[in-house]
């Protein structure tokens, strides 16, 4: 767009014209001045995103992959490439339509905005009251779309209750490759070649997990279909994302809350803060039916088989690990036994045992370890 702006624009005839050495003079100062920002912002970033991954998560890549980076960046090269063109295509000319001074200032103010944006964006990847509010939102979307709301079903069914009975198996795919992490699946390629082929997809690779050579990739049920159409449906990258992950925000969160109670760092009240958006994202499925999901094609008819985690994976990736850590912060025991008695009144009856199981171990904790304030929190 910028080279296409810069070769039309200076064209234009009309009654508004100004002299071609001041236009040309604008998108110097324009170009040069804009890009020398940009240059400066984007090196400060790195710094930002080094400091985040330190304090935080090396898992943590919100800020790095929000879209705004990008774009900003592509409007300063767009408006660099608009001013070298425009000048280059006025050459000799005169005079020059206002257009084309005009169209330098407003993109450059565009790009001042994006700027900003991107550091309000860069200052809010640094707070942990926006770290953990982003992480929490991005964990819910994620949990709302692989999760349907609960559908009356009985609360003592099993897991994965939902998936329907199964062809035979026909064939197991298993993974070629070299070692690669299950990013996501391309659902619509794998649901589309399913139905040609008149088979269900039984997916053994959980997304955020590694494959491994000669790992099982996935069983084909009922019909024939080749093992490249169900290979090329696995998004392999090298770090997770939240794209069909509902485990991966737990993850985030036990990473920030572990590394705050590091004796390097010693910080119980983060873990709190951390143990706050874990109860939001256990509420979420406390009453969900969780496990394997059937997927359906447009006809009704199942195609594909997720496997997805259930209620104790969830609360063992985000409560057990950083539970453990805080044998020795009664402020983050306290926290942990709040967040089990809360989840307790509105989780599924199956659901209770394992939460009342580690409630007595917390209760244990506090009182063998931290007497003093176990009793302090009952005079209260």
């Amino acid at each position: 767009m910028g080279l296409a702006l810069g070769l039309i624009l200076p064209g234009i005839e009309g009654e508004y014209q100004v002299a071609a050495d001041r236009a040309v003079d604008v998108l110097k100062v324009v170009g040069l001045g804009v890009l020398s920002v940009a240059t400066l912002i984007f090196s400060l970033l790195f710094l930002v995103v080094q400091w985040a991954a330190g304090n935080f998560s090396h898992r943590l890549v919100l800020f790095r992959s929000d879209p705004v980076v990008w774009r900003a960046f592509a409007l300063v090269v767009g408006l660099l490439v608009f001013s070298v063109t425009a000048t280059l295509a006025i050459g000799a000319r005169p005079t020059v339509s206002v257009v084309v001074p005009v169209t330098a200032v407003v993109l450059s103010a565009a790009a001042l905005v994006l700027v900003r944006r991107l550091l309000l964006n860069a200052l809010r990847s640094i707070q942990l009251a926006h770290v953990l509010s982003d992480v929490r939102k991005r964990g819910r979307e994620v949990l709302r779309a692989v999760y349907p709301p609960p559908n009356g079903t009985d609360g003592d069914a099993p897991e994965g209750g939902g998936v329907r009975r199964l062809p035979d198996v026909t064939s197991t795919v298993v993974w070629p490759g070299d070692t690669v992490l299950v990013a996501q699946v391309d659902l619509l390629r794998l649901i589309r070649a399913a139905t040609e082929a008149d088979a269900v997809v039984v997916l053994k690779a959980p997304v955020g997990t590694l494959l491994y050579t000669g790992d099982v990739v996935a069983e084909v049920r009922g019909g024939r279909l080749p093992d490249a159409e169900v290979l090329r449906a696995v998004v392999a990258e090298l770090e997770r994302t939240f794209h069909q992950d509902p485990t991966f925000a737990f993850r985030l969160l036990c990473d920030i809350g572990l590394r705050a109670l590091s004796p390097a760092i010693n910080d119980p009240a983060t873990a709190v803060q951390v143990l706050d958006a874990v109860e939001d994202l256990l509420r979420l499925i406390a009453s969900a039916d969780l496990g394997d999901r059937s997927i359906a094609d447009e006809a009704g008819a199942v195609r594909v088989v997720m496997r997805l985690p259930s209620w104790d994976e969830f609360v063992r990736v985000g409560f057990d690990d950083l539970c453990r850590a805080a044998s020795d912060a009664p402020m983050v025991l306290s926290r942990a036994g709040e967040l089990l008695r809360r989840l307790q009144e509105v989780a599924q009856q199956r659901r209770r045992r394992s939460l009342q199981e580690r409630l007595i171990w917390v209760e244990k904790e506090l009182a063998g370890r931290h007497p003093a304030f176990v009793y302090e929190s009952a005079g209260r």
